[in-house]
């Protein structure tokens, strides 16, 4: 554990003490627990819901007793991504914290900051009995990374506030008012076999060394997704008999896939036209992504496999090239951006995670968002025809609204006022193509104010995660100041 100092280490020591707790997606239980003996030891009122939500309560200060609960909200999960040869187990293992210059990070994992330093910022604040605020309600949600279960499982008679400050942004004096719905989309494509060449090779295909990314924040970066190249590449395998026994790829549904694997068979008189024809493959995505993906590499393994313990069957050539087909016509990446805000994507689909399951499919699932709800519809549609012509099926699940952008909000004018009158800047009032909770929250909780903020957070949902501790601070401090001018106002 750090030595944590400075006026701000209360920060820094909850979001550590969090961290030594197993909290991936999932698996939130004892987090949740921790966040309810949080609340039992300062006196505040707790609730845990049946899904692990947690709602810890306090009273407004003097003078504020009688003003309106604000609603400070974030969620406890994290996505659980670590280095490639990384021996760490999220299900016992604490996340290692290190501090690397300005930034705080993890050692061979994601940090978790996303959102952990939420739940910390927000714990801090219910802590400390020298602040003035107005009555506070902090909900932390479950299972935000794979659905947003907890917001849709939340009894929103738990909450009365009428402000609603989600801290699950990630950049530093920008105000986010709509947000992006969304859908996961699962393909699930029946295997059918065959038997492999006679004294065939088994060889496993590789492609690695991609940066990955969140799937909504950097869609638009223009970074190679490693299951959709692997698509490519099986095309061109196939079309010179190479038989796959299996193929793999990606983490999770909502980060941009930075490996792949496909397990392959040949006869041994082909191994040297193999190795040039991936060599070649290797050459030409360089180069298509020569600034994109610098270290982006193709690995051809033959491996050494007794004959008994080499599998006897292998994806027949339909099923192959099906699978191939789907990587090839599901979309992927950025499908339409938006007129209004500059910049913004509109709608886009992440094929996030590839697997060959036990129970004899190839599964693809993918993470659609859109913040119009018809071009939602489309994407489904297209993978939808997808599916047809391939005899896969399509299934859908965490269907999750939009948030739409409210003209008036008295809770993004004090912001507003709040940051200028802090630190002599503007902030902006932006969107963002993410699912952020809000939209859920949007629709259970009703017509109440919405806003969403954060501190500096960069590559969330890869090992390279990392957090700007001053800009943590900073935003700390606002939130607190906006507490107490919202609490004057209302």
């Amino acid at each position: 554990m750090h030595q944590w100092e400075g006026s701000h280490k209360r920060i820094w020591e909850l979001f550590e003490a969090m961290n030594q707790i197993p909290r991936c997606s999932g698996d939130e239980k004892k987090v949740s627990d921790w966040l309810m003996a949080f609340g039992e030891k300062n006196g505040l009122e707790y609730i845990q819901e049946p899904c692990g939500n947690v709602i810890l309560k306090k009273s407004g200060t003097k003078g504020y007793e009688d003003q309106p609960a604000v609603i400070l909200q974030g969620h406890m999960d994290m996505v659980c991504v670590r280095e490639e040869g990384s021996q760490h187990d999220f299900t016992k293992d604490p996340v290692a914290l290190k501090v690397e210059g300005d930034f705080l990070m993890a050692a061979e994992t994601s940090l978790g900051a996303d959102n952990g330093i939420a739940v910390a910022m927000a714990l801090a604040i219910l802590e400390d009995q020298s602040l003035e605020h107005p009555p506070l309600e902090v909900l932390i949600t479950v299972a935000e990374e794979t659905g947003m279960d907890g917001a849709v499982r939340l009894n929103s008679a738990n909450l009365k506030g009428q402000a609603l400050i989600n801290l699950d942004s990630e950049e530093e004096g920008v105000i986010l008012a709509s947000c992006a719905g969304g859908v996961r989309a699962s393909v699930h494509l029946p295997v059918e076999v065959e038997a492999r060449v006679e004294e065939g090779l088994d060889a496993v295909l590789t492609i690695t060394g991609l940066k990955g990314g969140h799937s909504g924040v950097e869609i638009d970066k223009g970074r190679a997704n490693a299951i959709v190249l692997m698509g490519r590449v099986m095309r061109d395998l196939l079309g010179m008999g190479v038989q796959i026994s299996r193929i793999e790829g990606g983490e999770k549904m909502n980060a941009i896939a930075n490996k792949a694997v496909a397990h392959l068979v040949f006869k041994p008189a082909w191994q040297e036209e193999v190795q040039k024809t991936i060599a070649a493959w290797e050459a030409r995505l360089r180069n298509e992504f020569q600034l994109e993906e610098p270290e982006l590499k193709l690995v051809l393994k033959v491996l050494e496999v007794r004959p008994e313990d080499a599998s006897q069957e292998v994806f027949s050539l339909e099923t192959a090239e099906n699978a191939a087909a789907l990587l090839r016509l599901i979309p992927n990446g950025v499908q339409s951006m938006c007129a209004g805000i500059p910049g913004l994507v509109e709608s886009s689909n992440n094929i996030g995670v590839l697997n060959t399951t036990e129970e004899g499919f190839i599964e693809i699932d993918s993470a659609i968002r859109s913040s119009v709800r018809s071009l939602k519809a489309e994407i489904v549609d297209r993978m939808l025809i997808a599916c047809t012509l391939t005899g896969a099926e399509l299934r859908l699940m965490s269907d999750y609204p939009e948030w739409a952008f409210a003209p008036a909000s008295e809770m993004r004018d004090t912001m507003i006022e709040t940051y200028r009158a802090l630190y002599g800047k503007e902030m902006t009032v932006s969107a963002i193509h993410a699912g952020l909770e809000c939209g859920i929250l949007k629709e259970k909780l009703g017509p109440i104010d919405f806003v969403s903020i954060g501190a500096d957070l960069f590559d969330v949902h890869t090992p390279k995660e990392r957090l700007d501790m001053a800009s943590t601070e900073r935003v700390y401090d606002f939130v607190v100041e906006v507490l107490k001018r919202y609490g004057k106002k209302a």
